[in-house]
């Protein structure tokens, strides 16, 4: 199969099938937390018909540019994660997530609301937490493996977590904000009574909610998939053992939301970047030392 065949087929499938599997993802989600709360949970197509039911309804916006920078969102995730699938450039995946979550933010602020503000504010403080372990993932890869190309990382003759644990460490810490778990679930709340009502959500509503849960599903499947570069290397048995740890580190993190309360932003930050600085660094001056 030529390159360019894959590429199409690759991207296809992923903005075909990731909202599904996001989708799938979120309702498994619910239903695991309900169980571990003694309850019953919805159903497991629940998260669908929220988003089919979102799409419905009137549009309403504050101001136009709200809606401009929600659908740029949308659209930076799905590119991320084509970018992702496809093979491309690690580096270049982080970045154009980054640009997503500048839109978010920005969606957030052009709202006079102040639990909008604040949880923009909150959103950009956790931008600030996670990014530079992101990079550190991307640097690793390209220390163990030669390349910052996804398809190279893949066809690596060794199991890149065995010199890269500290990275994994840290990237699996980072992922409780980017799927928004606890202790870390500071910019917008699951449920409406607590202090931020529902934070960078206030104000949204409608469509551009819809998008925003659907760029949600896009992410979190291309961010397991961080998690699978760590496990598949060129033996044909390897993509078993990684979708496990996909599996097993979404599980870890719904457990974790379960058990923890939030905290404040600035432990938030200082625990983040110390988990950075310990294990993600430390690991690349090894990986650096063997070179």
């Amino acid at each position: 199969m030529s390159d360019l065949v894959y590429t199409i087929i690759a991207g296809v499938a992923y903005l075909v099938l990731a909202p599904i599997a996001g989708g799938l993802l979120a309702g498994i989600d619910r239903k695991i937390s309900a169980r571990m709360q003694r309850r019953v949970g919805p159903p497991l197509l629940q998260p669908f018909y929220d988003v089919f039911k979102l799409w419905d309804k009137q549009q309403v916006a504050v101001n136009e540019a709200q809606s401009f920078y929600v659908f740029g969102f949308l659209l930076f995730v799905i590119i991320s994660g084509l970018f992702f699938f496809t093979h491309g450039d690690i580096l270049l995946v982080v970045f154009t997530l980054t640009m997503a979550s500048v839109c978010f933010i920005v969606a957030a602020y052009s709202s006079n609301s102040p639990y909008s503000q604040i949880g923009a504010e909150r959103e950009l403080i956790q931008t600030m937490a996670y990014e530079p372990m992101l990079l550190l993932v991307a640097l690793g890869f390209y220390l163990n493996c030669g390349s910052f190309s996804i398809g190279t990382i893949l066809d690596a003759p060794r199991m890149s977590f065995i010199y890269m644990p500290g990275i994994f460490i840290g990237l699996c810490f980072i992922l409780l904000i980017k799927f928004r778990k606890s202790p870390f679930d500071l910019s917008m709340s699951h449920e409406v009574h607590q202090e931020l009502i529902r934070g960078t959500l206030t104000e949204i509503s409608g469509r551009s909610l819809a998008m925003i849960e659907l760029a949600h599903w896009y992410e979190n499947i291309f961010l397991l998939g961080f998690v699978y570069l760590f496990f598949v290397w060129s033996a044909p048995w390897s993509p078993i053992l990684g979708l496990f740890m996909c599996a097993f580190t979404y599980f870890n993190d719904i457990l974790i939301d379960n058990c923890c309360s939030r905290v404040k932003w600035e432990h938030m930050l200082t625990s983040t970047w110390l988990v950075t600085l310990v294990a993600g660094f430390v690991n690349i001056m090894f990986l650096m030392y063997m070179r």
